[in-house]
């Protein structure tokens, strides 16, 4: 069923590249023209289109293809949950984003740039078509061109906080030189609310309901601050909706609990035996640089900050304020040859579901033997660690690994957009921080989640031949629900730390800090923390300073070139 869909978005792709121009009065081969798309089917089509463009994989799209997609892995390395990881050396202008070294031509912002736009034309593609058509019921369809339209924007608005919007009669017009005088919230929000009121309420695999349309309205509103708003959204998704948490937390990164009840709006990927076009072309390179299977090519790994944030008390609770202050054992600077013993501190349960440590078993394949499977060197500034939730389970490999174009891999596991956890700690933030805080309301949801990490199944420890050691887990898990919340700021602080603990290494980190207004505090302090960690001399140097500038990404300065000069750069650049 998975594969059938996909292949009807290859098709779909395909359609509208060749649907451009009019070069001869004879329709090319391949092409259908347009006016034989104007029927249910070819509302369809180009529908499938839409949803295609999340993946960021389009033709002749710009800039770097790793960037495009929607996971967002590479904004991570910005923050302090991952390092770009391999070689210092390798890749050039990734090296620079993770450094702060922006520069407004870098092909990685320029790929996500034009990802977006493609998929916001897509939509009103989509949009046009059905205006065109005088007969037959498309509100559904409406309805999740809106609910794609409004995701496509949000993600550029979160990005760039300044850009434009192009509507329906821009595209018809080929206006798409539009100013960008500033936020798009307002037609975000209209285009959820459009999807709300269009959209049924029943799951579809891989498609947008009126659930999912309300859940990304609450997160827009989260965005600006309007948590009044934002919270009774969440909370009839929460209520009156047909999601819940995964009973395990692994199932949400596994082909086994692909598409659960915890998966709200996921992007569909498959693997193949030949070429994989349906994969995660974006996150060919987050594969440990050799590792269990010879992969490729080392980058996205976590940071040594990231696991001691996974620390406890002792009583089962985060180490709210102290978590930098001591260290989780790791193996830094040790080869793989050598002894190691790994950390006997408690910890919570979701590291070893998150990050790759050496003597952990990495998702069934065995004891993690650490440098062995990390490409880059003790000088590099990537660490000791592996990430593990893009990565396959040893059971399903055959199921999730496909082949890109140079012998990489372009992984069939599915990307959660959005989860169930995620609308939970959002409710949580927003009862918070609403003009009337409801703490009890937010200490529910946040130990709904750590329930669900407290009873799931953990991580289970091997012997030398990588043999199960019977009922023993593989580290010290600690892991209890909040008591109470006290008081407003120990709240607000409880669950910002168990959003970085629930989604790390998901591509949400960078854009959490930037709302909180806490990212140049935060990613200065990391960056600090994390060379006397690695007791490096050098590690500083290698970074520039963090300046309030780079709470925006720099727009590329080829789509203001593009514009003829209609786009200005954001502040600073």
């Amino acid at each position: 069923m998975k594969k059938k869909v996909i292949y009807t978005i290859i098709f779909a792709g395909l359609l509208l590249w060749t649907c451009s121009e009019d070069f001869t009065e004879k329709a090319a081969t391949g092409n259908i023209p347009d006016e034989d798309l104007k029927t249910a089917v070819g509302v369809d089509l180009k529908l499938t289109a839409a949803y295609s463009a999340m993946d960021g994989e389009r033709v002749n799209r710009q800039g770097e293809g790793v960037a495009a997609g929607g996971d967002n892995w590479w904004t991570d390395v910005v923050s302090d949950d991952a390092h770009r990881g391999s070689e210092d050396g390798d890749n050039t202008a990734l090296f620079q984003v993770e450094t702060l070294d922006w520069q407004t031509g870098n092909s990685w912002f320029l790929g996500r740039w034009s990802a977006l736009f493609g998929g916001v034309n897509r939509c009103n593609a989509v949009l046009d078509l059905i205006s065109q058509i005088p007969d037959g019921d498309f509100t559904q369809q409406e309805g999740e061109a809106f609910f794609l339209r409004g995701y496509f924007n949000f993600e550029l608005q979160k990005f760039w906080g300044n850009v434009p919007f192009i509507s329906v009669e821009n595209l018809v017009n080929e206006e798409f030189n539009q100013p960008n005088p500033g936020p798009i919230w307002t037609e975000i929000e209209a285009d959820f609310q459009a999807a709300i009121e269009k959209l049924g309420d029943d799951i579809v695999l891989g498609r947008a309901n009126s659930w999912v349309a309300k859940a990304f309205l609450g997160k827009a509103y989260l965005y600006q601050g309007k948590y009044d708003e934002a919270l009774p959204l969440f909370n009839d998704v929460i209520n009156n909706g047909p999601y819940t948490l995964n009973e395990e937390f692994v199932n949400n990164f596994n082909f086994a609990g692909e598409n659960g009840p915890e998966s709200m709006f996921a992007i569909q990927f498959s693997s193949d035996t030949g070429r994989s076009f349906n994969g995660n072309g974006a996150g060919t390179l987050n594969f440990p640089g050799g590792g269990p299977l010879e992969t490729c090519c080392g980058f996205y790994q976590p940071t040594h900050d990231l696991v001691n944030a996974f620390q406890t008390d002792g009583s089962g609770l985060p180490l709210l304020d102290s978590y930098a202050a001591t260290d989780v054992e790791n193996d830094y600077g040790i080869n793989s040859d050598a002894p190691f013993t790994p950390h006997t501190g408690p910890l919570d349960p979701r590291l070893d579901y998150t990050v790759g440590r050496r003597g952990i078993d990495y998702n069934g394949f065995g004891l993690n033997p650490g440098k062995q499977w990390i490409r880059a060197s003790f000088g590099d500034i990537s660490g000791p660690y592996l990430p593990k939730k893009n990565m396959y389970q040893a059971g399903e490999v055959d199921a999730n690994r496909g082949i890109g174009g140079w012998g990489s891999d372009w992984s069939g596991i599915n990307y959660n957009v959005m989860r169930f956890a995620d609308v939970l700690l959002m409710a949580a933030e927003a009862a918070v921080e609403k003009t009337t805080p409801d703490l009890p309301m937010a200490l529910d949801y946040v130990n709904r989640v750590r329930n669900r990490a407290k009873n799931m199944t953990y991580v289970q420890a091997l012997d030398a031949d990588n043999n199960p050691i019977p009922n023993t887990d593989a580290a010290n898990y600690q892991i209890e629900p909040y008591a109470s919340f006290p008081n407003q700021d120990f709240a607000r602080q409880a669950v910002r730390f168990e959003r970085r603990l629930e989604l790390g290494m998901e591509g949400h980190r960078l854009f959490d800090l930037r709302r909180w207004g806490v990212a140049e505090d935060v990613i200065t302090t990391y960056i600090q923390n994390e060379g006397e960690d690695f007791d490096q001399s050098s590690y500083d140097t290698k970074f520039k300073a963090y300046q309030p500038k780079f709470d925006l990404f720099p727009i590329p300065i080829n789509a203001i070139d593009q514009s003829g000069g209609i786009l200005t750069q954001n502040t600073g650049y």
